[in-house]
Formats: C-alpha cells, sequence, structure tokens
C-alpha cells in the first residue's frame, strides 16, 4: 500500500497534539483568550491516548415523537456529513440516551475521523474500547437515540458549557481535559506552546540538577 502525504489540517492536528493542554492553556491565558476549557465533566475513554483536530459539531434535542425509522434516518444522515480528519463534537440538548455507540464509531473512524466529543452519554463502550476510537463525554447508558431525539444542525456553531465552538475550530483533550483554540489562532498557539515546552525542559533539567526552584523560575521565566 503506497502511503499517501498528510494533509496540512491533518499536520495541524499531529502538532498540537504533542502539545498538552496544561501549555497549551497557559498560552492562550497569556494571550487573554478566555472560556475555553470545557466542562470538567467531560472525561476521555482512553485517557492514556490524547486527541486533537478540527471540530465538526453537531446539534439536536430530544423529540419523542419522531419514530424510530425517522430518528435513525436522520443519525445516519449525520455520520454521511461527518468531515475525515476532524473530531465530532457533539451538543445533543440531552441527558437520557447514548450519542455514540459500535456502529457509528466504526463508520467514523472509518472515515478517518480523529474521535468525538459528546456533551452527553455514549455506549458499547466495552466495543470502542477495542476499535480504540477515543470517545469525551459526560458517562455511559445502554439507551439509545431511537425514537428519542433528532439533530437540528451540523457544521454550526454549538455551545458545551461555557465555550462555544465553531466548526473548524479545533479541540485539544488529554488526561486533564479539552480545550478549544480558535481556529484563527492555532498556527501562533501551537508555536508559542512548542516553545514553552521547550523552557520547560529547560527548567526541569535545572530542578533535576539541583538549582533552586525560584531561581530556575526567574532564569528561565517560567514554572
Amino acid at each position: 500500500m503506497t502511503a499517501t502525504a498528510s494533509t496540512p489540517t491533518d499536520q495541524l492536528s499531529d502538532r498540537l497534539e504533542k502539545c498538552y493542554t496544561g501549555v497549551v492553556h497557559d498560552v492562550m491565558r497569556a494571550m487573554g483568550i478566555r472560556d475555553f476549557t470545557l466542562p470538567v465533566e467531560l472525561r476521555p475513554l482512553l485517557p492514556e491516548r490524547a486527541m486533537a483536530g478540527p471540530a465538526f459539531t453537531v446539534e439536536g434535542k430530544a423529540d419523542t415523537s419522531a419514530d424510530a425509522h425517522e430518528t435513525l434516518l436522520a443519525w445516519t444522515g449525520l455520520l454521511s456529513k461527518a468531515k475525515p480528519g476532524h473530531i465530532w463534537v457533539s451538543q445533543p440538548n440531552d441527558r437520557i440516551v447514548a450519542h455514540m455507540g459500535e456502529l457509528s464509531a466504526e463508520t467514523l473512524k472509518n472515515k478517518g475521523l480523529r474521535g468525538c466529543v459528546a456533551d452527553g452519554y455514549i455506549r458499547d463502550v466495552n466495543f470502542l474500547i477495542d476499535i480504540g476510537f477515543q470517545s469525551w463525554s459526560r458517562g455511559y447508558t445502554p439507551r439509545d437515540i431511537v425514537g428519542h431525539w433528532l439533530p437540528t444542525g451540523s457544521d454550526i456553531d454549538i455551545r458545551i458549557g461555557d465555550v462555544v465552538i465553531e466548526p473548524g475550530d479545533y479541540l485539544i483533550g488529554d488526561r486533564d481535559g479539552l480545550i478549544r483554540v480558535p481556529r484563527s489562532l492555532l498556527e501562533d498557539v501551537i508555536e508559542q506552546s512548542e516553545a514553552a515546552m521547550a523552557t520547560e525542559s529547560k527548567v526541569r533539567k535545572a530542578i533535576l540538577e539541583g538549582v533552586d526552584p525560584q531561581q530556575a523560575y526567574l532564569q528561565f521565566g517560567k514554572f
């Protein structure tokens, strides 16, 4: 099989993924950006694995008047719209049913998506772990969307907690949490984060060599 060249989007996603949320947070705070940290209740299914990429946004609402066929037709239509190289980011406005499961995750992984974030519940977690599909959620339930939930839009601005996520904004997540990086600031944030990590390595080396922590901070301007 011949390897294909990665796209600029993939390259930026990979660079951001090699950063970590603590340093990205500190860089964005220093830039004067606010309301970019997603709720702490959102947790990763694979905590050892970082995830970064642009957001494919989804929004919906509970609608118990919808029948099974209508809900599944709408859901599979959403899956068809999902963009390779992106992260599925959902504001379902629902805390009753699961908004990601095995067949959907298999579909998204096969399409080349990097993972998902659901501001609600997911299911089939053993299968998701087995296929290695990183999934952030508030918890788990076996109940699905059938006859309960319909999408209201995709590739639109959504809000999760205090964070407004626009289509194409980037997310980075690791054990510490999830952060939204505005698309317009992405390269600047990555470059500053990479520089900060290089400085942190110098501080770490100094500390391990016995340098006083305050002296190390004054010398390198970071701690």
